[in-house]
Formats: structure tokens, sequence, C-alpha cells
């Protein structure tokens, strides 16, 4: 006899070889009907396989989250005998589960087509129908090597003479006598079990064990859902995403671009910069009534730096580096110094901002200096990673760091907590799930000081009243961080903003001050930024507000529009009110019909458009439409500026003007 501990607690014994399938049925008929799988001690398991002793047992259901993984799974298989039985002589490789689905590589001459996910999807449901029983089959080695090997199969048996260890036992799922793929597992019991929800997205290539040396293959990518509703929600969210893309609003509102010379650094148009200045004096006001001073710190310098810090070894291949030349004769040219030092465009400012601290004698009084750099830095991002705004290689961070006692952290990390709530408060991100990254295998410091550092921000956390996971293993090298995940407007998440714990980096780059005991101390350093990098911060508020920004942040808040030339000279004042009353407007004066300028300058998604005619001109007043309103209100000038006025200010602004 073997016992069973459920969930709740409960212990009852089955026979020996029982499976999770008994365990669910004898538990209930509706828990049998809906298992997909178990965990067994934590593991996933198939519903099927015997235990092998005694355990703990949960029933996986289409409503637990690894629900997801198993029926992507599950996809993916079906996927690959459906494209073997209706294109022989096509080899399968690898088939992982992706986050919001799946792929599969396939070996074939002749390329496939999108016009082909028609007939594979069909298919697919067929197997589906067909309900034929997953089998999990314990292979030896050699005999998995000569089968896969027989059929053709070479690169199935590529991956298990280079992957398993000899004598390693190997497991085949099979489809009834249909159809087999290596596979660890699990899966669901049956093809009628997994859900017809599910969609073929895209097609890429995709080079062998991700060698370029090796043949390229072809990807195919698809999408699965528990059910149908889950699927159309998850198509109208990409097609929501497609609209809101940050690369197609830039280029609609002339905000910036990216060309090939200049890969993963970004052309700001005036419109663009516009929305970037708003960001960096919001952020600046918020940094300043915190009590952070704000530094500049050069963009090249030397490798030194970077190895004492300890990013050298972690992250060389990620920066720009540049020998050190100096001038020799007219006649030689510059040549390498004598050391043939190394220089390096920065990756991140902290090394630098630690050669500010040293720079002055500091005592336990001085603390916390907080010290802030609009900082621009250089990151060598792989060419197939960089995205838009997302991911680039020039990037300008609201980066700063706070030296402070270690008495001091837990007031430091609250007042960090209140400042990133109320800014993102003010662009409406309040949707933030926090997660506290704790020390990875490979770490500096030692193990006390990493114990101090992750009970002090948990403490922090706890303090504040704030929820929050545990990411294990997911620190930087030299403390631990705080996460902060935002959830944008289609349930898109996010990670922006940073709060990090060092002990390390003021240790290895010798900063020191002199404390109450008149002995020299190390700082702690907290490395934290709001926005994190601008770039990536604009992108995500072009997504959320799909280019229709809060009047604060519009590049061009206003556009006075003329109805005919009788009425330019009036709409040149009015302009020029709204501009000393400190608006960002612009003017439409060209011959075109009025309603053809309210319609462009409402795809431009403009706030608000002042419509003057003569009638206008005579009473001095505009027609004031507001964008995505279908009225329009008639009122003066001064009225206009001062219904405006308030709406124009920053939120920070605003509040003080209350």
């Amino acid at each position: 006899m073997l016992e069973v501990t459920l969930p709740d607690g409960a212990k009852r014994e089955y026979e020996d070889g029982a499976s999770p399938f008994d365990v669910a049925s004898s538990i209930s008929k509706s828990l049998a009907k809906k298992a997909l799988a178990a965990k067994v001690d934590g593991e996933l398991w198939d519903l099927h396989r015997p235990l092998e002793g005694n355990a703990e047992v949960a029933i996986v259901t289409e409503r637990d989250p690894e629900a997801l993984e198993l029926i992507r799974h599950d996809a993916a298989h079906v996927l690959a005998q459906a494209v073997q039985e209706l294109y022989p002589g096509t080899q399968v490789t690898i088939g992982p589960v992706i986050d919001d689905g799946f792929y599969y590589d396939f070996a074939r001459e002749e390329p496939f087509s999108t016009d082909d996910f028609e007939k594979i999807e069909a298919r697919m449901a067929e197997i589906v129908d067909r309900d034929l029983p997953i089998n999990r089959e314990v292979w030896k080695k050699e005999d998995a090597i000569a089968h896969f090997q027989k059929i053709g199969e070479k690169y199935k048996a590529q991956i298990i003479d280079d992957i398993i260890p000899p004598g390693e036992p190997i497991t085949l799922y099979a489809h009834a006598d249909q159809w087999s793929d290596l596979c660890r597992g699990p899966h669901l019991s049956s093809t009628g079990k997994l859900p017809k929800a599910f969609k073929l997205m895209k097609l890429a290539g995709a080079y062998w064990r991700g060698d370029s040396n090796n043949e390229m293959l072809q990807r195919m990518y698809g999408t699965a859902w528990a059910n149908e509703k889950d699927l159309k929600a998850y198509l109208t969210r990409l097609e929501e995403a497609e609209k809101r893309d940050h690369r197609k609003i830039g280029r609609e509102q002339d905000l910036f671009h990216l060309q090939p010379e200049a890969q993963g650094s970004v052309f700001w148009h005036p419109k663009g910069f516009m929305i970037w200045r708003q960001l960096e004096a919001y952020i600046r006001r918020a940094q300043d009534e915190d009590g952070y001073v704000e530094v500049k710190t050069p963009q090249l310098l030397s490798s030194v730096f970077w190895e004492k810090s300890g990013h050298w070894s972690k992250f060389r291949e990620n920066m720009f580096v540049v020998p050190d030349e100096v001038p020799s004769t007219e006649d030689e040219g510059p040549v390498l110094s004598g050391d043939a030092e190394l220089m390096a465009l920065k990756p991140m400012n902290c090394p630098a901002h630690v050669q500010i601290f040293k720079n002055s004698q500091r005592s336990y009084r001085d603390l916390p200096i907080r010290m802030s750099e609009f900082g621009c830095c250089h990151r060598n991002e792989a060419h197939g990673a960089l995205h838009g705004l997302m991911r680039v290689r020039q990037m300008t961070q609201d980066d700063a760091h706070i030296f402070c006692r270690e008495d001091q952290i837990a007031d430091e990390t609250l007042k960090f907590l209140k400042l990133f709530e109320r800014v993102y408060a003010d662009f409406g991100l309040t949707d933030i799930d926090y997660k506290l990254a704790t020390r990875p295998e490979l770490r500096g410091g030692t193990d006390e000081d990493w114990d101090r550092a992750e009970s002090a921000l948990s403490d922090a956390l706890t303090a504040a009243g704030l929820d929050f996971e545990i990411a294990e293993g997911e620190g930087a090298f030299y403390g631990p961080k705080l996460e902060f995940h935002l959830t944008d407007a289609i349930g898109r998440t996010w990670q922006c903003g940073t709060f990090q714990l060092d002990y390390v980096l003021p240790e290895r780059l010798d900063a020191e001050y002199t404390g109450s005991d008149g002995e020299k101390h190390r700082p702690v350093m907290l490395h934290r930024a709001v926005f994190g990098t601008f770039e990536r911060f604009m992108g995500i508020l072009i997504e959320n507000y799909a280019g229709a920004f809060p009047m604060w942040l519009a590049p061009v808040q206003i556009v006075v529009a003329n109805i005919s030339d009788d009425s330019a000279e009036y709409a040149k004042e009015v302009q020029a009110e709204f501009a000393q009353a400190g608006l960002r407007a612009d003017i439409d004066l060209r011959n075109e019909k009025i309603n053809y300028k309210i319609r462009e300058h409402s795809h431009q998604k403009i706030p608000y458009i002042a419509v003057v005619g003569n009638k206008e001109a005579e009473n001095k007043s505009v027609a004031l439409r507001q964008f995505g309103g279908k009225q329009q209100e008639i009122l003066s000038v001064s009225d206009a500026i001062n219904r405006l006025g308030n709406e124009a200010l920053a939120p920070d602004l605003l509040r003080k003007s209350q």
C-alpha cells in the first residue's frame, strides 16, 4: 500500500501502482473528468503514470496555472503529427512551450507558407477528434537512437546522442500507434483532452541548435488556450497591441525614427522630444522635492573602474570598448598608451557616482546623500534583441544612488516606494505587482551581507503595506532588488523601475565615511530608478495611451484651425494668446476644408482643436473641440485659456496650484 497526502492535508491509502487518476476518481467522478494531470511532490506528472511510493498529490485541472503549459505542450505535439501526416518526409526537431503559446522547428526542403495554416489547423482538429491515447514509453538510449535513425529522424537521434548520458532512460510519448516523439513530458491522457482553442500564428527561420553554422530550419509558431473564449480574448489583445505599437504611432505622429546607420539609437523629432522634456522636468521636480542632488559624469571611463566594480567580468561583452590612444608625434600619429589601457562607454552610472562620493570627506552627519543623474549609457545589445524604444543600445536613465548608513535603509526604501507610487499614479499606472529578487548563484559579498540586505527590503515592503512575491535567485550580482511589474491598459506587464540594495560596490570601490565613533565605515549604496530608461518608458506610455497623451504630456496641446482665409489673421492672434498663456499651440492655415482639418488633427490625437471663422473673429471667441468628443463649445479666448490652463499642467504642478 502507498499513502497519498492531498492538498488539504488529508491522507488516503491506495494499492501499489495506483495513479493520480485513481486518486482523482476516489475523490469524485467530477474531478476525474476534469483532471488533466497531477502534481506529485511538486512535480508535474502524467495522470495515468503509476505513483512510485508515498507522495503528496494535487490534481491539475483547467483552472490551475500549470494547465496552460500542458495544453500548449500537447498542442505542439499535435502540430508536429499534423505536419508530418500532411507533408511526408518532414523531420521534427524541438517544440517547446513559450509565453502565450508554443513553436516547433521543422526540417523540410520545400518552404512552408502561412497559406498552409488553415489545412494544418484542420488536421490538428481531426487528430483531437480521434481521441488518441497518449502513452508514456521508457526506452534505452541506444534503442531510441536506432529507432529515430530508422524512421529518418536524424535530428532526434542527434539530440539523444549528444544530450542524454549513457545508461539514462529516455521517455517517448506516443499518440496511440500513429505518432511518437522524444519528450520528458508530462502530457494530457489523450489528444481528445486538448481544447481546440489553438491557432497558428507565424513562420520564422531558425538554425539547428541555434548555431549559424548549422542547417536552417522552419519554425512554426502557434498559440493555445484552455477555451475558445480565452483564445478570442488573446487575439483581440494582439489586434489592440498592433494598433498601439509605439513604432507605428511614432511614425504617424512624427515622434521619432530609427535607422540602420545608428542601430539601437533613437532619432528624436521635435514632437517626441517635447514629450521627453516634459518627463524629464516632471521627474526632476519630484527628485528635487525628495532631496536629490543632480550630477553629470563622463561617458567614457577606464576599464580600471569596471574591473574594480566587478562589471568587467560580468558585463564585458555588453560594453562598447575602445583603446586609450595618446598623441605621439605628428608623423607617427596616435598610439596606444604605455599600459594599453582600455576605455569603455559606460553601461551604467554606479561606479562614476562612487567617484563623486569619494571625492570629499564624508561624515555620518552627511548621510543620506541622494545623487541623481539623467545618465546616457550604452549597452551592446544583440542586433536581434533590439526592438524599437523597448530595447536599445543608447539609453538615458533617471538613475540615482543613495549613499546611507545601515540604520537609514528602511526609511530610504519607504521614501522611494512612496515616490514610485506617486509618480506612476500620475501616469494612470496603478496596477503594479511587487517582487523581491533574491541572491543569485554567482554573486559578490558574504551570505551575512545578503541576509541583512534581503531582510531590510522585505521589512520595508511589509512596513509600506505592500504585498509582494519572492523571485528566487533573480537579484543582481551585488545585491537583492525590488522589481516593479506594471500592467498597462490592455493587460500587458512591463518592468520599468528598480531599487537595489548593495553592500558590495562600496567595498570594491573603497567608499567610506567617518562614523560617530570616529572610525571609517562603508556606506550602503541603494541603486534606484523610477522610469528606468526614458526610451522604454516612453514606448510604454505611447502604447498605454495609444498615442492619445494626457494634455500635460501632449507635444501639441491645441491646434488653431481657420475656416477660411478671411479668418487667418485672427487665427494667428488666437495662437499667440494661447502660446503666451503657456499652452503648446500649433496653427493650421492650409487652404483645406475645415472638416478635413478636424479629421486630420483628430487622427493625430491632438487634445483640443480651436476652430475660428469670421463669426468667432467678430466675437473674439473660438469653437473648442476636445479629442474624442463630438460636440464643440463656443468660448471666449480668455475663457478657453482658463478652461485649459489647469488641464495643461503636469499633475504635480496642478496639486501645488490647488
